[in-house]
């Protein structure tokens, strides 16, 4: 008689591998006991300089306006944005518990890699694996404390390392940064199939450098030709939670350290998604 005649559908009492109790293999990665991370959002995009860094510090800020415990894991580690944007500088503490998170002004807990490193301008030359580990070290190995929502800015791309973050964290749905040009429909639409094949929800599209103000009659201008978000968003079935202007006060508050003092309601949306997301 075949083992699978004998099988009792009981796989809590029996030691075989038989083709029943082979599922999916999950690759996600617990926290530590001192983290308790209650949702975990990721900022993507499918090229990089479309202003990923800059929605992910705009979108935590406008939550921990809200008074909710904000995080952000810098996924990216070979071009860290983060800490330039909120001012961080130096080197996180560490002691037998983990690396702890260094905190903005406005109580932002930040991990990245420029917060290890001796000089911030010193390039991290990695191959995939350890750019990997280093990812899911942030993860698993800093002490975050209580966050309700954990923001990811995310490598750019569909290659290991945004796999990486795809397949350890536990990611609640995920937001698109895009920019104007005609060639985004074709990059959006790759990171639309990759959080498809991931089975991670897609909460919808911020635009980037959308337009410029005119700072004496208000109009906005298309200086980068005319978006082609909302075709790329109504071919998903996407929302479009927010469109960002081109404005050189937004470039100066990044560049100062600033961006918690930005003053502006575009991606109020986006962060109201973000909150009703399961």
């Amino acid at each position: 008689m075949s083992e699978m005649e004998n099988c009792t559908h009981d796989c809590s009492t029996c030691g075989e591998n038989c083709p029943s109790r082979e599922g999916p293999q999950s690759f996600l990665e617990k926290t530590n006991d001192l983290s308790h991370v209650k949702k975990v959002i990721g900022v993507v995009s499918g090229k990089g300089g479309v202003g990923k860094s800059l929605v992910t510090s705009l979108l935590a800020t406008t939550l921990r306006r809200r008074e909710l415990a904000v995080g952000i894991l810098d996924a990216d580690i070979t071009g860290p944005s983060i800490p330039k944007c909120f001012g961080l500088k130096g080197k996180c503490m560490a002691d037998e518990n983990g690396m702890y998170p260094m905190d903005t002004k406005t109580g932002v807990k930040v991990m990245s890699i420029n917060l290890l490193l001796d000089e911030e301008t010193t390039p991290v030359v990695w191959r995939g694996p350890v750019i990997a580990g280093a990812i899911k070290q942030f993860w698993t190995d800093v002490v975050w404390g209580d966050v309700d929502y954990m923001f990811v800015d995310m490598p750019p791309g569909t290659g290991d390392a945004p796999l990486t973050v795809f397949q350890s964290l536990p990611l609640a749905g995920i937001i698109i940064v895009t920019s104007p040009q005609e060639l985004v429909s074709m990059i959006v639409s790759k990171a639309v199939e990759m959080a498809k094949m991931m089975d991670v929800p897609v909460l919808g599209l911020v635009e980037n450098m959308s337009y410029v103000q005119c700072p004496d009659c208000g109009k906005p201008f298309s200086v980068f030709g005319e978006s082609h978000i909302e075709e790329v968003a109504a071919k998903y079935a996407l929302p479009v939670l927010g469109k960002l202007p081109l404005d050189p006060k937004l470039a100066a508050a990044c560049d100062q350290g600033s961006i918690e003092l930005f003053d502006g309601d575009w991606l109020d949306e986006a962060a109201n998604t973000i909150e009703k997301a399961e």
